[in-house]
Order: structure tokens, then sequence, then C-alpha cells
């Protein structure tokens, strides 16, 4: 992969151990990130895809410092900060703000929005007096398309779409340049998602953000995502700019993942690519190629190699020793 990335993960990993026993020891581990290595430019929205339990949200939380890393490294801006602490830590997560699924949970019931807006600040120092921050908090409100009068209320008081957009000024108060976007739009209507879409470009538009954007919903990843990566229980099996992507997937699950979109127009419906068996567990991974379970592609290689990411074309990468075009790589 190219140098210079605004965010970078190299090798990384994270396990959550399952414990049992009188004595509470180890049994066993749950591999959520096992070994993923990305890179996202600076002004970019880079989009991560999988089905639920690949890892999407874990990776998104260990990148954000919210879960420690087990093993690997996390670059921000060419600075290591996956072992950074303390004083030096709270720095860090000033630059980085992540925004949540649920709008219904990931605000306090008991603050107002004027409070949920000053309380970082207060505590990144980022205003300088209290009346500094109260014109800032208006400021932000103003600028997710909320008014000041809604700054004394709380959150049982507003709709789903008003709540994200008042979790997004959270996420700006204290002027972060990096933002991790964990299915922002999931749990709103239609009508609502595309005004949260269309804030979010905006604001990233006005104030020069960098994006990640974790969804399980391809066609918001195609509208706002110029490069997008295919997760896949733990691990990234395919890494392409959108447009190509979607228009000659390279790996047999972004396939079948792809064609399970509905098409709308009866003329233009296509059969489903249907995949074997169910994901295994992350606590017992296969060995060899991890989808090698449930491809119709699998040769006996699969079973026995741990395949790497291979560049097939010009910025398009892909974990699969074998698909339905060609082989990626030869053992």
């Amino acid at each position: 992969m190219e140098e210079g990335y605004f965010l970078q993960t190299v090798d990384l990993f994270k396990y959550f151990p399952i414990r049992g026993g009188m004595l509470s020891r180890t049994k066993a581990y749950v591999k959520a990130v096992d070994g993923v290595s990305l890179g996202v430019r600076r002004g970019e929205t880079f989009g991560l895809v999988g089905e639920s339990g690949c890892g999407k949200t874990t990776l998104g939380r260990t990148i954000m410092r919210l879960t420690d890393s087990s093993k690997g490294s996390i670059s921000l801006e060419g600075e290591e900060i996956s072992r950074v602490k303390g004083r030096n830590l709270k720095m860090v997560r000033r630059r980085m703000q992540m925004v949540f699924q649920d709008p219904y949970a990931s605000l306090d019931p008991r603050q107002s929005v004027r409070s949920a807006l000053v309380e970082p600040m207060k505590i990144h120092h980022t205003a300088s007096s209290k009346s500094e921050m109260n014109r800032d908090a208006e400021e932000l409100i103003e600028k997710v398309g909320l008014n000041p009068d809604h700054l004394a209320r709380f959150p049982h008081e507003f709709s789903g779409g008003q709540r994200q957009r008042i979790a997004v000024a959270i996420a700006l108060a204290v002027k972060p340049t990096f933002i991790v976007l964990d299915e922002p739009t999931s749990s709103l209507d239609v009508s609502v998602q595309a005004q949260i879409l269309k804030l979010l470009k905006d604001i990233q538009s006005d104030m020069g953000l960098t994006y990640v954007f974790i969804s399980h919903n391809l066609a918001v990843i195609r509208q706002m995502c110029p490069r997008t990566a295919v997760m896949y229980l733990g691990r990234i099996v395919e890494l392409a700019d959108t447009q190509r992507l979607f228009a000659n997937p390279k790996h047999p699950y972004t396939r079948a993942l792809l064609s399970s979109v509905p098409i709308p127009d009866p003329a233009k419906r296509k059969g489903l690519a249907t995949l074997q068996g169910d994901v295994p567990s992350p606590v017992a991974i296969p060995a060899g190629c991890r989808f090698r379970p449930r491809c119709s592609y699998a040769t006996d290689t699969c079973a026995k190699v741990h395949p790497p990411m291979v560049e097939v074309e010009k910025n398009h990468w892909v974990e699969c020793h074998y698909n339905l075009d060609f082989a990626v790589s030869k053992i």
C-alpha cells in the first residue's frame, strides 16, 4: 500500500478472552479483528462493509482507542497512537471522534443538549470562557440544522433524525480532524437518512474532515465512499475504488454480498449468489482461507494456506487464491 496515509493500521488484532472455570482462566479467544491492514487518505470517506458480526464496529472502536488492540499498530497523521496513554491519549482523542449507530442510546437522557455540547469543550479546553462555550454550542447546533432554542431541551424531546444531528454536533464540539461513523443512518427512516448523509457531506466539505464510514447498507456506501473495504470474519478480503468494486468484484464473498442487494426493476433482476452453510465462529476460525467452507470455488490449497492480500489491479486488493475469473496467486 502507498505511504503517507492520514490513518493507517498495520496487522491490527483484537482478541477477546473467553474465561471459565473456578479460577476464571482463559479458555479461548474471540478473534474479532484478526490482522487488518488499511490506509485512509486525508479528506476521504473510507467505506467499511460486511455482514453483522464480521468485526466492523470492533475495528472502529479499536482505531478510536475505545478498545485497546491486542497487537499491531495504528497511526494517525504519521503518529503511532496504539500504545499512547494518559495525557498523550487525551490529546489524541481530541483529534478523533465517533458517531454511534443508535441515537437513542448514545445521548445521556439526563443532559440537556447544551450540557452535552459544552462538556467535551471543558474536558479538552477548546474554549476559554463560558460565554465562548455557549457561542460555540449555538454555532454547532445551527451547523447540524437545528436552532439555538433546542439547546435547552433533553434527548427525549427529539426525533431519531434530530438526535443523530445532535450526536454529530457533539462529535464536532472538540474540532476533530477524523471521525468514525458507525452505521449513523441504520436506525433512521429513508428520508431522514438522506438528510443525515447530506449533512455529513456538507460538514466534511466545510471542515476538511476524514471519515471511516461503517455500514451494511451498500447503497449508502456507494453514494458516500470513494474507496471501500469488504470485511469477513475479522479480516479485509477486498479493497478497491467503490465504483470498481461494485462493477467488478473479485472475491467470491464480495460477489455474494453485492448480489444480495435488491433491484426494483424486474427486467434487471438477477439470481442470488448463494453461500453454503453459516458464518464460522470467530472462536474457531477455519484453517487456511476462512471463507473456504462457504466458497464453491475452494480447492485443497485453500485449506492449507492463509491467503495474503494481492494487488490484482492498480489500487484493487483481494484476499483470495482463486475467484470466478482467474487465479489471483499460484501456490
